[in-house]
């Protein structure tokens, strides 16, 4: 398997021309660009500086007519990590990405997630770049897929849970 790094990943949002949707099924992740901020913010001290190049590429394709989406599912109550997440997903939206949570509990009870379970980014219901991590939570680096039946059922999966999630203005936790 061959992975590309998050900033190799990060490049589809240059050729994608419709959709991109993430799918984020972890409670906690160890990105190193987000351990300052999600340490200072435990202490009290908001600084969401770090999300700027995120924001900014977010405002243009989302300028640019492309829809950006995610999906949370996440374990209730929430984790430290999941409460900062929500906390700042306003940064998210206010970019023009559109956020649903579904709660673990909720997901339908015969689902059988694609790849293995991992994360995933969808582009265009074409290309599947699934986020691979080690035993520690750290991301490895992005598998892409482009296997016709693989993408159809992330497509499925995709529908049925932005369907099912809640927006973010109304997801109370």
């Amino acid at each position: 398997m061959t992975l590309i790094s998050s900033a190799e990943r990060n490049q589809l949002f240059e050729s994608f021309t419709e959709d991109a949707f993430h799918l984020e099924l972890r409670d906690d992740y160890s990105v190193p660009d987000e351990e300052g901020p999600f340490a200072d913010w435990l202490r009290g001290v908001v600084d969401n500086s770090f999300m700027e190049p995120w924001t900014a590429m977010i405002r243009r394709v989302t300028g640019q007519g492309k829809a950006v989406r995610r999906v949370r599912v996440v374990t209730e109550p929430h984790t430290e990590y999941v409460h900062w997440e929500y906390v700042t997903t306003t940064l998210n939206e206010e970019a023009g990405e559109r956020i649903r949570w579904l709660p673990r509990q909720d997901l339908p009870g015969d689902l059988v997630l694609p790849v293995g379970g991992n994360d995933w980014w969808l582009f265009d219901g074409r290309i599947l770049a699934v986020g691979h991590f080690d035993e520690d939570g750290r991301v490895l680096g992005s598998e892409l897929i482009e296997d016709p039946e693989v993408v159809a059922e992330a497509v499925r999966v995709r529908d049925l849970l932005w369907s099912v999630a809640t927006p973010h203005r109304e997801y109370k936790p």
